[in-house]
């Protein structure tokens, strides 16, 4: 396992000096179930995608948003977002033919030699403490690195170099299940308290939940 030289920010976080890490956010999807543009629905008084940018932000040095549907919404809400400086949004023209595509469109501009946190957009509610913990699991002898509780897999997911390559190199109609089954791609998986990495809102109901619970 290689050494890591770790150091805190002012937020509590801890940074990482060996290596650099790239929040890669999915908003790109119609939300069409939930009725609603689920970007910009408010969870404690921000917007999902603010909640997110916020926390990625004490961890990353660059966060890369994907956008398709509603495009212009995004862009103006990022515009008035403190942390415009580490931020790039990518258009996925091809939006409507999966998240694949848009995970594909979202690493095809990430630094170079960066571990990658897949992140969805409907999980606004994970703990700052998370992202400590999952950044502490980085270890270059593996290539994907996920949290679990009680033996069940969660999201977000750590992505390192032959997972990024397998994925930009696989047909679009690919799916990231299919990536992870490949034998050349060394998984871990650490075991975490935090209940909110299986959490997605795709419907009404969801969001209720969410409001309820967190």
């Amino acid at each position: 396992m290689k050494e890591i030289s770790q150091s805190t920010d002012g937020a509590g976080l801890l940074r990482n000096d060996s290596f650099s890490i790239t929040g890669l956010v999915i908003a790109a999807g119609l939300s069409s179930r939930i009725g609603e543009f689920k970007p910009l629905l408010q969870y404690d008084g921000r917007t999902f995608l603010e909640n997110i940018i916020n926390k990625l932000d004490s961890i990353c040095d660059q966060i890369i948003v994907v956008t398709g549907h509603n495009r212009t919404s995004i862009d103006t809400e990022l515009n008035l977002s403190q942390n415009t400086n580490k931020i790039k949004t990518v258009f996925n023209k091809n939006y409507t033919d999966g998240m694949f595509t848009s995970l594909q469109a979202g690493l095809a501009h990430a630094n170079e030699k960066n571990w990658v946190l897949y992140h969805f957009i409907d999980q606004p509610a994970i703990p700052k403490l998370f992202y400590e913990q999952i950044i502490s699991e980085i270890d270059d002898d593996f290539d994907w690195i996920q949290p679990t509780n009680n033996g069940k897999k969660g999201h977000p997911i750590l992505l390192g170099g032959k997972t990024i390559d397998a994925i930009l190199s696989s047909d679009s109609q690919s799916n990231l299940k299919q990536i992870s089954e490949s034998h050349k791609i060394k998984k871990k998986y650490f075991d975490t308290e935090t209940k909110s990495i299986f959490f997605d809102v795709d419907t009404k109901d969801d969001f209720k939940k969410l409001m309820e619970e967190h």
